[in-house]
């Protein structure tokens, strides 16, 4: 790997030895991947994705506190992914002691850390740290050192920034050290589509199921996908980027998809169009019984898989403005279809903090209260790690929630019966 004369130095330690470690670390994650050389981070804040004080990641706070003593501080501020604790999401006494005493205890202390280090601000928790409310936006072109699998996808796709699948930790070192190494999708090579997608259903899909059955086909590669913007049109508008945020964040979660271009409305893909697509490229077709077929696949972790639900989740990633008010009308006219006054199964929709002050601005903050439904600014993974709540019978319409938990995949159609009409969905 080529050094320029000024990383070398720091790699044989002119900024003393903890930067020097930092240094060494991305020169390995580079080598490991065959990476040329560094470049250069270019964009105005890094994103990262430890953001919980689990009690089992001691090694993680000392390594974050070595940083902090040596004055190795991020060269850019950064958000970081959703807080795991909320006291206002249902939980019992039980579930209160395993969070608070057992799992996230230390989460006061590493907090104190993420802001020494260089935290945006005290509302930079979120998944979905590019929503304008929160202030994180990278711009075309720009290169990353981002972790948070959802975030990078939405980046390298929707914004057409530059940024590897980076994991934790890894994120700060190229804060820190203001470099990355230059691989995969850093590179034009890397960022040409290996899989053409071609989607003729007969209505919009889901954007949670297209984007499982995509990711869990082309796994790690970058598709270029071909039908959907006669639904979506060609602009990235607030309700089109919203169904891309969900989209994404499946392909990323039920596959490792990191980039993916879409006909005539993803910059690249707007740009250079089918100059994208690399010669052997492989073809998957998806109509509406393929995507019927990847739902009835998905398996029930429930242990009285007929049981009734008892908490539901809506917004992994967190939910933009307009979708909780989009979201709030909608579950008005079902109660009122329906006959109701409070949705029947306790429910909570998620949001970036900074989305959830402005959203409480409005009329519909009372208005969505007046439901049941629980606004927060939580992490519904984080809050199913905790083994008493896994065993419940909880509801998604998150692809990425029901990957990586035990909750159960429902539509948005489903999703707004069950939780005002009552019942469960087969």
């Amino acid at each position: 790997m080529y050094l320029t004369d000024e990383q070398q130095a720091v790699l044989n330690g002119s900024k003393g030895e903890t930067m020097a470690k930092v240094m060494k670390t991305l020169v390995m994650y580079g080598e490991t991947f065959g990476a040329d050389k560094l470049v250069p981070v270019t964009s105005d804040y890094n994103h990262l994705v430890t953001s919980f004080g689990l009690k089992m990641m001691k090694p993680v706070f000392d390594l974050m506190q070595q940083l902090i003593d040596a004055g190795a501080i991020s060269s850019q501020k950064f958000s970081v992914d959703p807080r795991p604790l909320d006291k206002n999401v249902p939980a019992n006494f039980l579930q209160k002691l395993i969070f608070n005493k057992f799992m996230y205890s230390t989460q006061e202390s590493y907090e104190q850390q993420l802001k020494e280090l260089g935290l945006m601000n005290e509302d930079a928790f979120t998944c979905a740290c590019y929503l304008d409310q929160v202030g994180n936006k990278p711009k075309k072109g720009d290169i990353l050192s981002w972790a948070e699998s959802s975030a990078v996808v939405y980046a390298n796709s929707v914004l057409g920034a530059r940024c590897n699948r980076n994991s934790g930790i890894m994120d700060i070192m190229g804060s820190i050290a203001g470099c990355v190494p230059h691989f995969g999708l850093l590179t034009d090579e890397g960022r040409k589509a290996t899989w053409i997608v071609k989607v003729e259903c007969a209505k919009k899909p889901e954007a949670q199921l297209l984007g499982s059955a995509i990711g869990m086909k082309v796994m790690e590669d970058v598709p270029y996908i071909t039908g959907i913007e006669k639904w979506l049109g060609t602009e990235l508008s607030d309700e089109t980027c919203a169904y891309l945020k969900d989209f994404g964040a499946a392909t990323a979660s039920n596959g490792a998809v990191g980039l993916y271009h879409i006909e005539n409305l993803t910059p690249e893909a707007k740009e250079l169009g089918t100059g994208l697509i690399a010669p052997d490229a492989k073809v998957y077709v998806i109509d509406d019984e393929e995507l019927a077929r990847v739902q009835r696949e998905y398996p029930v972790m429930w242990k009285k898989p007929d049981g009734a639900p008892k908490l539901c989740f809506i917004g992994c990633p967190h939910m933009s403005m307009q979708q909780l008010k989009d979201w709030t009308v909608r579950v008005e006219e079902g109660l009122k279809a329906a006959g109701n006054k409070k949705v029947l199964v306790p429910t909570v929709f998620t949001t970036a903090p900074a989305v959830k002050k402005e959203f409480e601005k409005t009329e519909f903050a009372q208005r969505l209260k007046d439901t049941g439904v629980i606004l927060s600014y939580i992490c519904p993974l984080m809050y199913m790690n905790n083994p008493l709540c896994k065993s419940m019978n909880v509801i998604t319409s998150s692809n990425k929630l029901r990957t990586y938990t035990t909750s159960r995949y429902y539509t948005e159609a489903q999703i707004l019966e069950i939780i005002t009409k009552g019942g469960q969905q087969k």
